[in-house]
């Protein structure tokens, strides 16, 4: 579903390059120290950082050449972004029509996304009015109606409580295998990759250092870097 092979970005005086396959159904986990690379691979397929050189693939299809509003994803960040002035409604319509065109079709399948995530019962009102989980349902719902078959996902629960994270990696697991969509998610919580993962890329100084079954994520690894991350991240 996902290819990007030898995608080169340059930061400043610093290189990115990166060279990863995720095959489609599949939930990946990126993880590794700040400044590694997480989201800039992710704004890489996205869109919205333009690579020197490589090639980044999505269903055998080159997304170079296209701008970030066509490339067959949704993203969700750590913040919800959501309009303040539109209902629970208006702004999961956003991810179907920007126009916010209100047709019965367009409605239905709003209430069927909202009814996903539990926000059935929401759909009137404001974000002022919701908790923070609630406010991630909403963009998590905004993502579902746009049926993209990637999702990108930038810690967007790191600033809910262990609790709740737990509940909307259940809820992002759910869907994604109900409707065979691919997920690549940044995290540095470790238990949250494993709740929700099936394979994992660990990154550090620009590059992927190492991939592997989610079951091999441990302080036992191989990889000596790696293994005293997950150290670190227990402790």
């Amino acid at each position: 579903m996902l290819e990007l092979k030898q995608t080169r970005y340059r930061y400043h005086q610093e290189w990115f390059e990166f060279t990863l396959g995720v095959k489609q159904g599949e939930i990946l986990s990126l993880i590794g120290p700040s400044g590694a690379g997480k989201s800039t691979l992710l704004a890489m397929v996205s869109g919205f950082c333009e690579p020197e050189s490589g090639e980044i693939l999505i269903g055998g299809q080159s997304m170079l050449p296209l701008e970030p509003h066509q490339r067959p994803l949704a993203m969700l960040f750590q913040d919800n972004n959501l309009f303040e002035h539109l209902t629970v409604q208006d702004n999961i319509v956003l991810g179907i029509h920007p126009s916010l065109k209100r047709t019965p079709e367009v409605l239905k399948k709003v209430k069927e996304a909202a009814s996903k995530v539990g926000l059935q019962d929401y759909l009137s009102r404001l974000p002022s009015e919701l908790s923070g989980g609630q406010k991630q349902r909403v963009a998590l719902a905004r993502c579902f109606v746009q049926s993209r078959p990637l999702w990108l996902l930038d810690e967007p629960f790191s600033a809910l409580d262990p609790l709740l994270r737990k509940e909307m990696l259940s809820v992002v697991k759910n869907l994604a295998e109900d409707n065979a969509i691919t997920v690549v998610m940044v995290t540095h919580h470790l238990n949250d990759a494993k709740a929700i993962a099936h394979r994992f890329a660990y990154l550090s100084k620009g590059s992927i250092s190492v991939v592997g079954n989610i079951e091999a994520l441990n302080s036992h690894h191989d990889h000596a870097e790696l293994a005293k991350f997950v150290l670190a991240a227990q402790h």
